[in-house]
């Protein structure tokens, strides 16, 4: 009858450890998800805040060395991402394109100037920082006038900072709810050793020396549920990839890595806290309250 109880208690203690692993790696898989789309949000901002251009229509009388040494001067520029010369007749194209009607043979001359189509890398894309470049290009004899469209980058910007404090507030409530299934899980598992403790306890042993198999044991089912996590990470991504083209850019190796090794120690951190606080409980419980 013993070795049958004893057998029972193993097996249910091996179920209850299955169930610690089994939500740690769901929890963290889900965060990693969420780690995921956020750093693809902030790619995909950056991406189109640098597609974004500014155009620079030229002087009739501006020369060509004048514009070729401008156009060098935005080409190494620390704020610039791409720039273009754009010719009156390339500009007369892009517009037939996008009116659908030959506006050059209607008029009988082209209205068009000669620009420069500019880029700012994702960080310079404020209103304060363009203002400050047309007033500083404004002011060249070669430069008539400096266009961008205003009221697109102020929407742009407000929908990305909303996304983005969206997307962090999601993070973190669901970083609390983790911890929460996660603590949960754990405070059963050692709710079953319960006895085991309080026997290991008045036998004479320290609370450092009953602590110590607990935490080396959460810090293996958070590694395992860490492993499973990434695994089940990568086969979703992967088969998104597959389906979605492009996605494959937005998707840095090296923020994977650190989303990877930030789920690890999130892991370990959350499978080992939770444990040594649920210890400390049912360490402090007197023998009568042990069946409560």
């Amino acid at each position: 009858m013993s070795k049958r109880e004893d057998r029972f208690t193993k097996r249910r203690l091996r179920s209850s450890y299955f169930s610690v692993v089994i939500s740690i790696s769901l929890v963290l898989f889900v965060l990693g998800l969420f780690g995921v789309l956020i750093l693809n949000t902030q790619e995909i901002s950056r991406s189109v805040k640098e597609d974004f251009g500014i155009t620079i229509i030229l002087s009739e009388d501006a020369s060509k060395a004048e514009v070729n040494q401008f156009f060098t001067t935005l080409q190494v520029a620390p704020y610039t991402s791409a720039v273009r010369i754009i010719s009156k007749e390339d500009a007369a194209e892009e517009l037939k394109k996008v009116l659908d009607e030959e506006f050059v043979d209607f008029l009988g001359y082209n209205p068009l100037r000669d620009g420069i189509e500019l880029k700012l890398i994702a960080e310079e894309l404020r209103l304060e920082k363009i203002e400050s470049l047309k007033k500083e290009f404004e002011v060249l004899d070669y430069v008539s006038e400096v266009v961008y469209d205003k009221l697109l980058i102020e929407k742009m910007n407000d929908n990305l900072r909303m996304l983005s404090y969206g997307l962090l507030g999601g993070a973190l409530l669901l970083s609390l709810i983790a911890i929460a299934l996660i603590n949960s899980s754990i405070r059963l598992a050692i709710y079953s050793k319960r006895f085991i403790i309080k026997t290991m306890q008045l036998v004479g042993a320290t609370r450092g020396f009953i602590r110590r198999p607990f935490l080396m044991k959460s810090l293996l089912h958070g590694s395992i549920g860490a492993i499973v996590a990434m695994a089940l990470l990568t086969l979703v991504l992967l088969y998104l990839r597959s389906y979605v083209p492009g996605l494959a850019e937005f998707q840095e190796p090296i923020q994977l890595i650190f989303l990877g090794v930030a789920i690890l120690l999130a892991g370990l951190i959350i499978s080992f806290s939770c444990t040594f606080f649920a210890l400390r409980k049912y360490l402090k419980l007197k023998t009568d309250q042990l069946y409560f």
